[in-house]
C-alpha cells in the first residue's frame, strides 16, 4: 500500500481487495499462495504508531481503561507473537511467502508499539517483561500464534463492537484502535489460508505429522484458555491469548453470552467482507460458536 494515501484512503484500502486474476483458483496452488500472500502485502496500512494522537479521555472513561487488568498480557502476547511469527519467517525460503509472513510479524511489533504508546499515554503502569526467546520449533510457534488469533480475534471483534455500543470505549478510543482490531482480521484470513495451502502442499507421508501437530496445537491453546478462565497461567508468563479477548465482561454492559455470540459472527462476517470471495475464511471457531449458540438459552 502507497504512504501516499490518505488515512481514509488507505484504511479502505485496507478492508477491501480483489485479486487481479479472475475465475476459479485452486486451494493449494501456486496461484492460492500468490492470492492470500498479496493481499496481505498489499492491505498493509502504513500508520506508524509514534504519530498516533491519542485522545484525551474523561475521568470516569479513563479509570475504566486504566483499570482493566489486561495490559501487562496485552504487551507480552504481541511480543511473543512477533517473536514466533519472525523466527518462521527466517525458515521460509519461498520469497514471496518470506516477505508476507515478515510482514506479519513486523505488524505484530507494530501493535506492541501501539500498545507501549497507549499505557504510556494514560499513565497505566506495567509488570516488567520478560525475554521472548526464538522459539525451537519455528512452525510449531507460527501455528500457536495463528490459531490464537483464530479464536481471540473472533471473540474480540463481537466484545470490541460491544465495547462501542455501550460506550465503555469512548467513540474517539474506538475509531484510534480499529486500525489494529482490523489487521488482526488480515492476519487471520492470511492463517486460514496459508493452512489449506500448506497441508495440500505436503506430500502424504508427511501429512500424519502435520495433523499430530496441528492437534497438539490445539490443545495447548485449549489448556492456556482453561487456565486463563481459573485465573492463573499454566507456564508461569502471560498466556499466548491475543490482546482484546482478554478484555472481561465488563465491557459488554450485561451483554448475554447468546446475543455476544451473535455480534460475534456478525461482526466477523463484517470484518471479512471486503476480501476477495475466493480467499477461505476462518470457519473452525464461528462453527463451534454456532454450535454452543444452540444450547444456550
Amino acid at each position: 500500500m502507497s504512504d501516499t494515501l490518505t488515512p481514509a484512503e488507505a484504511d479502505h484500502a485496507m478492508r477491501n481487495w480483489t485479486y487481479r486474476s479472475i475465475g476459479q483458483i485452486q486451494i493449494g496452488s501456486a496461484q492460492h499462495k500468490k492470492m492470500f500472500c498479496e493481499m496481505l502485502l498489499t492491505t498493509h496500512n502504513p500508520y506508524k504508531p509514534a504519530v498516533i494522537d491519542w485522545p484525551a479521555l474523561a475521568p470516569d472513561a479513563l479509570r475504566r481503561i486504566t483499570s482493566l487488568p489486561i495490559w501487562d498480557i496485552a504487551v507480552q502476547t504481541e511480543g511473543r507473537a512477533s517473536i514466533h511469527v519472525s523466527t518462521y519467517a527466517a525458515s521460509i525460503k519461498d520469497p514471496l511467502l518470506r516477505e508476507a509472513i515478515t510482514m506479519n510479524g513486523g505488524e505484530e511489533a507494530r501493535h506492541k508499539v501501539v500498545l507501549s504508546r497507549l499505557v504510556e499515554a494514560y499513565g497505566i503502569e506495567l509488570a516488567p517483561e520478560p525475554p521472548y526467546p526464538p522459539p525451537k520449533d519455528a512452525i510449531r510457534a507460527w501455528m500457536m500464534t495463528g490459531y490464537s488469533e483464530c479464536i481471540d480475534s473472533f471473540v474480540a471483534f463481537g466484545l470490541f463492537e460491544a465495547a462501542r455500543q455501550t460506550g465503555y470505549f469512548p467513540e474517539e478510543l474506538v475509531e484510534t484502535f480499529e486500525p489494529v482490531i482490523q489487521e488482526e482480521a488480515r492476519h487471520i484470513l492470511f492463517f486460514a489460508n496459508w493452512v489449506a495451502w500448506y497441508r495440500r502442499s505436503l506430500p502424504w507421508y508427511r501429512l500424519p505429522g502435520f495433523f499430530m501437530k496441528t492437534g497438539r496445537v490445539w490443545i495447548a491453546l485449549i489448556r492456556e484458555r482453561v487456565a486463563l478462565a481459573r485465573g492463573f497461567d499454566i507456564t508461569g508468563a502471560a498466556p499466548d491469548a491475543n490482546f482484546p479477548a482478554n478484555v472481561g465482561e465488563s465491557i459488554g454492559g450485561g451483554i448475554s453470552v447468546r446475543a455476544l455470540i451473535d455480534l460475534c459472527l456478525k461482526e466477523n462476517e463484517r470484518r471479512m467482507a471486503g476480501y476477495d470471495a475466493r480467499l477461505l475464511r476462518p470457519t473452525t471457531v464461528p462453527w463451534l460458536a454456532r454450535i454452543a449458540r444452540r444450547f444456550i438459552k
